[in-house]
This record gives C-alpha cells, sequence and structure tokens, in this order.
C-alpha cells in the first residue's frame, strides 16, 4: 500500500497562550476526497497555515507535531516550500494579483519561456533572458479554464472580475500545475451558484479519480455528504469525530461541529397594521459592473420588507448594490424615501441613511490591519459625527465609547476573537462577517443592502446571522435588500424574491412559489402561470440556488 499524500501527528500551536490547536491528527490518502469540517475558531484555517508555511505560524512561536507528505517527512517553511512538496491551495479570500491578466494568474512563477536570439547567443547562460511563450501560455491556461467549465477569456485582466470568477481562476491555477500530490480547497463554492457549484464538485471527483489527495473545507454539508470519502470533525481546536461517508449524516456531522443540539428558531413577528410606503425606487437602473453588469432595472422595494435578490453568477445580481452605492458607474433613477440618491457618490449615500455589507468583505468591507472596533465604529464617526468628543476641526475620537460599544457587538454576535483591539486580519473568515455586519448596524440604517451575508459562515452561526437581519428588520423597521446566491436563505427570512437575469429582474415571486417558477426565472424565462411554458423539474433543479435543489444547511431552520 503506497503511503498516505498527508500525515499530521500531534499537531499543537498557541498564539500568545491561547492554544487553539490541541494535538490534531489527521491522514488524506492518495485519491480521495477527505472533507474537514468545524465552525469558525475551530481551528482550521490554523491547521491549514502549518500546512502551507505560512509566516504567522512561524513568526508566532512555530508549532508542535509532525507533518508527512507522501511518507517523508517535513517542515514547511514557506508557502513556496510547501508547493515544493506538492501542496495546492485555494484560499476562501482570493490569492490573485489584480493587475495581471487570468493566463498570468494561472502561470505566475510557471510560465513558459523560448529561446530567442539574445539566449541563443549565451547558450546555457541565457536561460533568463528566454522570451515569454504567450502562444503556450494562452494554451495551458485555456486548457485549464476549460478542465473546470469556465468560458472566460484568458486575457482577461483579474481586476474588476465577479469573485465568483475569481475563485474559478484560482482554482484553474491549483489545476494547471503538474506535481500537485494533495489540493486543499478552502470554502472553494462559497461564492458559487448551485450549478457552478455542481460542476466543481464533478471536478474535484476527477481530480481525486486521478490519484490526486484532496482536502475539502467547506460550511456546506450537503456537499461534504454529495463527494467526502471521509469526514474529519475539529471542535475548540480538537479532533471531535471522524465519519465515513456510508455513517454520515447532516446532523450528525453538525452535532459534531457544534457540540450541542440545534436551536429552534424563534423569530420576533412582524408588526401588524403598517402602511408601507416605497423605501427605494428604481428605474432604468444600468451598472456598468465587471462581470455583473445591469442592463436597465426597474424595481420598487416597499419599506420595511425585506426582498431578496436572486440570480447566477454573472447575471447582475451583485451589480446592483454596488451601483446604487456607487462603487461601479451607474446610470438611472434611484430614490429613496421619494428623494433621488446621488450616483457615484458613495459618502453621500451613506449621509442617507443607506448602508452596505460588501460581498467581497476583504476589499470592500475591511480595514484588515486596524482593530475589530475601528471597523465597527469608523464608518459611523466618518459619516455620522457619531463617537466623537467635541465638534468641528476639534473633534477627537471617543475611545471609551468606541470600545464599550465594540465590545457589545463583540457579544451580541458573538465574534470569536481576543478582544476589541485585535486586528481583523487575524480573525477567520466567518468572523471577519460578523465585523462587516456589526458596522452596518452600528450605522442604524432606514435601507441596508446585503450581500452574500453568510458567505464563509459555518453552520452553528449563520442561523444567527439570518435572525440578526430579521431582528433588525422587525425592531427598527429597517428595509432590506438581501442578495444571496443561496435561494433557501432567501426563502427563509424574505418577504418577495427578485430573480435576476441578463442584467434585468426577471419576475418577482413569494418566497413559497414553487421550484419550477424559480427555475424558469433563473434560466431567463416567465414563470410557469405567468405567461411562460412549463419546463420538466429535473431540467429546472440543475439550475437552482439552494433549497430549490434540496441544500438546507442545518443552520437554516426548516
Amino acid at each position: 500500500m503506497s503511503n498516505p499524500a498527508l500525515v499530521l501527528r500531534g499537531i499543537r500551536k498557541s498564539y500568545y497562550g491561547n492554544v487553539v490547536l490541541q494535538g490534531v491528527d489527521l491522514e488524506v490518502r492518495a485519491g480521495e476526497i477527505h472533507a474537514l469540517v468545524g465552525e469558525n475558531g475551530a481551528g482550521k484555517s490554523t491547521l491549514m497555515n502549518i500546512l502551507f508555511g505560512m509566516p504567522v505560524i512561524h513568526e508566532t512561536g512555530g508549532f508542535e507535531g509532525t507533518i508527512e507528505l507522501g511518507g517523508t517527512p517535513v517542515v514547511p517553511a514557506t508557502p513556496s516550500d510547501a508547493m515544493a512538496h506538492g501542496v495546492g491551495m485555494v484560499h476562501q479570500e482570493f490569492m490573485l494579483l489584480p493587475g495581471f491578466t487570468v493566463a498570468e494568474n494561472i502561470k505566475l512563477a510557471r510560465e513558459p519561456s523560448k529561446p530567442n536570439v539574445a539566449s541563443r547567443v549565451l547558450g546555457p547562460w541565457g536561460r533568463g533572458l528566454e522570451s515569454l511563450d504567450l502562444k503556450r501560455m494562452k494554451q495551458e491556461s485555456r486548457a485549464a479554464l476549460d478542465r473546470i467549465g469556465m468560458s472566460l477569456d484568458e486575457w482577461r485582466p483579474v481586476a474588476g472580475l465577479p469573485v465568483g470568477h475569481m475563485q474559478f481562476v484560482e482554482i484553474a491555477r491549483e489545476v494547471d500545475k503538474e506535481n500537485a500530490r494533495l489540493l486543499v480547497f478552502d470554502e472553494p463554492t462559497a461564492v458559487l451558484t448551485e450549478s457552478e457549484a455542481e460542476e466543481l464538485l464533478a471536478t474535484m471527483k476527477a481530480l481525486a479519480g486521478q490519484g490526486i489527495a484532496i482536502l475539502f473545507i467547506t460550511h456546506r454539508l450537503d456537499e461534504v455528504l454529495a463527494v467526502a470519502d471521509r469526514i474529519t470533525v475539529l471542535r475548540d481546536g480538537a479532533v471531535a469525530g471522524r465519519v465515513d461517508r456510508a455513517d454520515a449524516t447532516v446532523e450528525k456531522i453538525a452535532e459534531l461541529m457544534i457540540g450541542r443540539a440545534l436551536p429552534e428558531r424563534n423569530l420576533p413577528p412582524r408588526p401588524e397594521g403598517r402602511t408601507p410606503g416605497v423605501a427605494l425606487h428604481l428605474q432604468n437602473l444600468v451598472v456598468e459592473m465587471p462581470g455583473e453588469e445591469v442592463r436597465g432595472v426597474d424595481l420598487d422595494v416597499q419599506e420595511g420588507e425585506i426582498l431578496g435578490v436572486a440570480g447566477l453568477a454573472g447575471q447582475g445580481k451583485l451589480g446592483i448594490a454596488n451601483g446604487v452605492l456607487g462603487l461601479f458607474p451607474a446610470t438611472g433613477t434611484v430614490e429613496t424615501s421619494g428623494s433621488p440618491l446621488p450616483l457615484g457618490d458613495t459618502l453621500g449615500v451613506l449621509k442617507r441613511s443607506v448602508a452596505f455589507v460588501s460581498e467581497d468583505r476583504r476589499q470592500v468591507g475591511l480595514l484588515l490591519d486596524e482593530s475589530i472596533e475601528t471597523n465597527i465604529a469608523g464608518t459611523a464617526a466618518h459619516v455620522q459625527g457619531r463617537f466623537l468628543k467635541g465638534s468641528g476641526p476639534f473633534a477627537l475620537l471617543d475611545k471609551s465609547a468606541i470600545r464599550a460599544h465594540a465590545e457589545r457587538m463583540i457579544e451580541e454576535f458573538d465574534i470569536r476573537c481576543q478582544g476589541p483591539t485585535q486586528a481583523v486580519r487575524r480573525l477567520s473568515g466567518g468572523n471577519q462577517q460578523k465585523v462587516c455586519l456589526a458596522r452596518a448596524f452600528t450605522l442604524e440604517p432606514s435601507l441596508l443592502f446585503v450581500s452574500e451575508p453568510t458567505r464563509g459562515v459555518d453552520v452553528g452561526a449563520k442561523d444567527r446571522v439570518l435572525q440578526l437581519l430579521v431582528q433588525v428588520n422587525r425592531e427598527r423597521g429597517t428595509t432590506i435588500v438581501l442578495t444571496s446566491s443561496e435561494l433557501a436563505e432567501l426563502r427563509q427570512v424574505s418577504d418577495r424574491i427578485a430573480v435576476v437575469s441578463e442584467g434585468r429582474i426577471q419576475g418577482i415571486l413569494p418566497p413559497d412559489a414553487p421550484d419550477v417558477e424559480f427555475g424558469l426565472l433563473f434560466a431567463g424565462g416567465t414563470a410557469a402561470g405567468r405567461g411562460g411554458d412549463a419546463v420538466p423539474q429535473d431540467s429546472v433543479s440543475a439550475r437552482l440556488d439552494g433549497d430549490a435543489v434540496g441544500r438546507r444547511d442545518p443552520g437554516e431552520g426548516s
């Protein structure tokens, strides 16, 4: 029997006296898909940082335990060292160079070259002067993209691509490597639609069939059950259990993850007797967001409602909020409570009691090197003049008020951290998302745009995030425009769901509408019984997100 691709034994790690890994053992065999699951803060990211030789590990005292790759003991000192031993990683947060093209990112540090006049004259000493073989770079990049089913122009710049496309570029980069022994997929489907996720999972199976070991980190337990051969569950830095595919259920994995039965949902009721007006009016909204272009949206959002916005990747659902907030060029009419919003003026929009939680938290939503408390209170201080002492040019930040507010939000949102002064960069992805939500809630907006709110949030915390959104809607009357790739998420909390396809609103449905009606709108048609032709359920299911194809994490209720 051949050696396992990866063996971790007794891995321990502490940060400044805080133990985050407590003797973790893990084995991944060649040709298997091994799922690693656990709540945010369970230790998954730290374990992967150790495997990949990330500087944060060595700068904080290293780690205890042993690592074997292909039967050879190794201590990865840098990411390059790990890659040299055949380890590849598709990160949850993108590791791409935005100024480079798709092909240049795929072939980075492995660019093919060909001799030229200067290199031929110098012989063996002229290899460094060879020219890039652009034809071969294009062919190999195209092959990698085709392998994962991505019809993206290989010479297109990465800057401006929607996050879903960036994820595929990362995957293509790893698939293109010839010496890959172990591929780590860290939340690879977090920003993908159902059809894209299914294609990715099929690609993972194909790679495993070629003998490559795959370590699959995800919060989507239905995906774990669909592809994983074995599952290891981490809780509080230790292995809580291991489950073979044949014995695995969503309920069993979820209870191992959180160590308790999932809570019953108890959302506050909606106030009765409301006579809402129009909180947001869009007329012929056009947004030039690359990969998520909006081509003329007409929409009225009622005061106090939660309007869900659904659609496949690249169809424009993300462009609506980004255009209204002025992050991308936009034209058309945008009004809140009957008054025009200043398009292209983000600060002006924020001053109109509008807030935004972006789908791209690291690039748009957070100041990564600043503290949790600064991220939570900073926008309110700048836009609304809150948390200040004094007035005018003599105003100073009220640090005690900022600290007290941050501590309240950390408790309310259950942000797993070392305290309000911890740098946001050091938080797990799910806890970074909670900081984004806390910052938006601090603004106390009358209109809140939220894009992909549970992206990267674990099964135990997802329900809490949705409850907080419903709570602010019920108790404060905040109007929410909620954009998500998870139809189940939208059906759970929305009053109505608008489906975007080809940059336009194809229709608006109640959350309990039949799957077939959502499927037709996702495909760019009209809903059954609303002027369109019905299609077979099987053909619809491949196009649906979330609950429309049975996706339901335990934290999402019933």
